[in-house]
């Protein structure tokens, strides 16, 4: 579990494929991370969220984490375009003692999307989303005013429209401490909706 506040953008140092193939599931990857301070107490076998992305680490040699991902995982997530010396947003997974800053995170991520437009203003930045998949059922969990996560970062959603477009305001800190302040448009980002507003939703009718 966690909570969507990252605590710090972190360098991917290595990338590789493992395997590949013709199915429908991508080849599977496998890629480094340094992670500094924040490897401090953890251990292989350990969450972490990679952009949003709920990973195990499977080797720690100091500060360099390294994850094996699957190819259902590539699928589904942004991780397919990756490329060393990137920066990702990093999120250890959160204790039963920490604040509770954010919102439910789970590092599941629903599908993608691109950063469809930039607006800057002189004291915030206005981020609008285009949300790839099914309109319907995407955008029955969104609601306005309500959490959504992007690339790992718990936000809030200002609007809403019927083209799958979300917007989200971002205040300066956001983004010199996230990857949402080095995207572009066109960019492809991680989605995950609010666990709260998918299981009400599945229980009703």
């Amino acid at each position: 579990m966690f909570t969507g506040i990252i605590e710090s953008l972190c360098e991917i140092k290595s990338i590789n494929e493992i395997k590949k193939g013709n199915s429908k599931y991508p080849a599977e990857i496998k890629f480094s991370i340094d992670i500094g301070n924040l490897s401090k107490g953890l251990k292989i076998g350990k969450s972490i969220a990679v952009n949003g992305v709920c990973l195990t680490i499977t080797k720690l040699n100091n500060n360099i984490a390294e994850f094996s991902v699957i190819g259902e995982t590539v699928r589904k997530t942004c991780l397919d375009s990756i490329k060393k010396g990137e920066k990702v947003n990093i999120e250890r997974s959160m204790r039963v003692s920490d604040r509770f800053d954010g919102h439910f995170v789970q590092g599941h991520v629903d599908c993608t999307g691109i950063i469809y437009d930039k607006i800057v203003f002189p004291t915030e930045t206005k981020l609008i989303i285009k949300i790839f998949g099914e309109l319907k059922e995407s955008f029955r969990y969104v609601v306005r005013k309500g959490s959504i996560t992007i690339d790992g970062i718990s936000l809030t959603v200002v609007d809403i429209d019927n083209k799958n477009l979300v917007s989200i305001s971002l205040i300066p800190h956001t983004l010199k401490k996230t990857t949402l302040g080095i995207k572009s448009i066109g960019d492809k980002v991680n989605i995950e909706f609010d666990i709260i507003g998918k299981y009400i939703s599945r229980l009703l009718p």
